[in-house]
């Protein structure tokens, strides 16, 4: 059995679809209370059972899932970059998580969770998902930390050894409509986009940039995917991994994508960043993809115009993955 935390999530949910295509239904998903939106993440695919997130702690600590558990994959957190509520993270995505954790190896379960490249904070270090790296960086914001404290505390346990870290940049696409402001720029600004043929970013606060020129490493959900199935087969490799493509694009690139994919000419209105914003705000980031590529990952990723145009037509529809 594969125990899927976070499967009626974002990532977790389109995981599930790539799993089910692959012919893996022996799954146990576990998320927080379902909403109609997660529940339609769900619709359609195959599973053996679903547990809420708490409930689903009971059972592991009485030891009652009466399988062999072969992987782990822990997707499961609050994603919220703008929450300041410090001991909420530290309880959902850090203790949650060492307890998840801790199952898996238990259960001699491979063990590959979701962290993030949140935790490069401003980017003055560079992007090397190496364990050296990874003391020396620092986090803009509470969730971030969290994502931060969760891997050191598997680095300095040595367990990193024997879990994969996935550290996903920008990921866009279906199943993410639940996610309200955490969604990606595409999924909010669609309906107003085809309504007001317009589409609003932030004004850059700092002199490196212009407006719009900020850059992120966005990537499609479905290469986040192929990777995070990749380390599920390579069973050879640990430790943490950079899950992006390794160019980044500015914001007004992925605006001109969006009008592109729906026949409208670009007119985009920037607007001042809010000021709590701004000395939290990543205005570059970019995976460097060495380690990913030495553990064997070889497949091409989607163009960004390429990307965008797919996801539209999900959203045209109102269609999930």
């Amino acid at each position: 059995m594969i125990v899927l935390t976070g499967g009626a999530g974002f990532i977790g949910s389109c995981l599930l679809r790539r799993l089910n295509d692959e012919g893996i239904q022996d799954i146990f998903v576990v998320d927080s209370s379902l909403t109609p939106e997660k529940e339609r993440n769900l619709a359609g695919k195959h599973f053996q059972g679903f547990e809420e997130k708490g409930k689903f702690l009971e059972i592991i600590e009485k030891d009652a899932l009466d399988k062999k558990i072969d992987a782990v994959f822990h997707l499961g957190a609050c994603t919220s970059t703008i929450l300041m509520d410090v001991e909420y993270f530290k309880e959902n995505n850090l203790r949650y998580s060492q307890k998840i954790a801790g199952y898996a190896f238990k259960k001699g379960a491979r063990f590959i969770y979701a962290s993030s490249a949140a935790t490069y904070g401003d980017g003055s270090l560079g992007f090397k998902d190496n364990i050296e790296t990874a003391f020396k960086l620092r986090p803009l914001n509470p969730y971030a930390e969290s994502k931060q404290a969760f891997d050191l505390w598997l680095i300095e346990t040595d367990l990193i050894k024997k879990s994969v870290g996935l550290k996903y940049f920008n990921v866009f696409g279906p199943n993410e409509y639940h996610k309200k402001e955490m969604r990606s720029l595409i999924a909010k600004s669609f309906d107003a986009v085809l309504r007001e043929k317009k589409m609003k970013l932030f004004k850059s606060h700092i002199p490196e940039y212009g407006d719009g020129q900020q850059k992120r490493d966005f990537m499609y959900v479905r290469d986040a995917v192929d990777i995070t199935y990749f380390f599920f087969n390579n069973r050879d490799a640990f430790g943490l991994f950079n899950v992006g493509t390794g160019k980044a694009r500015t914001w007004n690139d992925l605006a001109r994508a969006l009008f592109m994919a729906l026949g409208i000419s670009p007119s985009i209105e920037y607007i001042d960043m809010p000021a709590g914003l701004r000395d939290k705000y990543q205005n570059f980031t970019e995976a460097d993809l060495t380690k990913l590529k030495e553990a064997g990952y070889r497949k091409g990723f989607y163009e960004l115009e390429e990307a965008v145009k797919e996801y539209a037509g999900f959203l045209k529809e109102g269609a999930y993955l």
